[in-house]
């Protein structure tokens, strides 16, 4: 008998316009690592993770400070690509904002390197995963209509991801720090 997977965290920015596209796939695949929290998105675009097991008030304020920094921006998604490990994303265009928030976060916090030091980070929206008859030309067909599509990143989310049990943790304006995030649950 395998031990569960333990759960971990993600510092990523919501991408709305694709959560029900994410949500069915996900539904498709794994449905106990789909929310039943209506604040958590599943459509994103990673900036940081793994992250922390615990958000305490000291990394809080760090990660607000950095969102802070990072204006709002909007990008748009319509280039697919599928990386060497069979991830097919979705790269975001301009990929500047992801980039630097990214940047502040590793500086911030040099013991949560991206992707646990496996992966360089690459700013992008994760579909499916190359597999039997999932391709990239298969994904684009299931897309459809659905992209382009034209996004704003206005938040910084600290999700938890495990099995019947994901949820948001913490939410952060991007920019202006007096602008106040949703109440969410800590």
């Amino acid at each position: 008998m395998t031990a569960p997977h333990p759960g971990h965290s993600v510092l990523q920015v919501p991408v709305p316009p694709l959560e029900a596209w994410v949500r069915a796939r996900t539904a498709h695949y794994d449905v106990d690592y789909l929310s039943a929290d209506p604040d958590f998105t599943h459509a994103h675009v990673t900036a940081l993770g793994p992250f922390v097991d615990r958000l305490d008030e000291a990394t809080s304020a760090a990660v607000a400070a950095i969102a802070a920094q990072v204006e709002p921006f909007d990008f748009h998604l319509r280039r697919l690509d599928t990386f060497p490990s069979g991830i097919i994303h979705l790269l975001p265009e301009p990929a500047e904002g992801f980039v630097r928030l990214t940047n502040l976060l590793v500086t911030a916090f040099p013991d949560h390197p991206p992707y646990g030091g496996d992966f360089a980070p690459v700013p992008h929206l994760t579909l499916d995963l190359r597999h039997g008859d999932v391709t990239e030309s298969s994904t684009r067909d299931l897309l459809g209509t659905v992209v382009p599509v034209r996004s704003r990143a206005e938040w910084l989310d600290l999700a938890w991801y495990e099995a019947g049990a994901c949820h948001l943790v913490h939410r952060w304006p991007l920019g202006d720090p007096a602008t106040p995030a949703p109440t969410v649950a800590t």
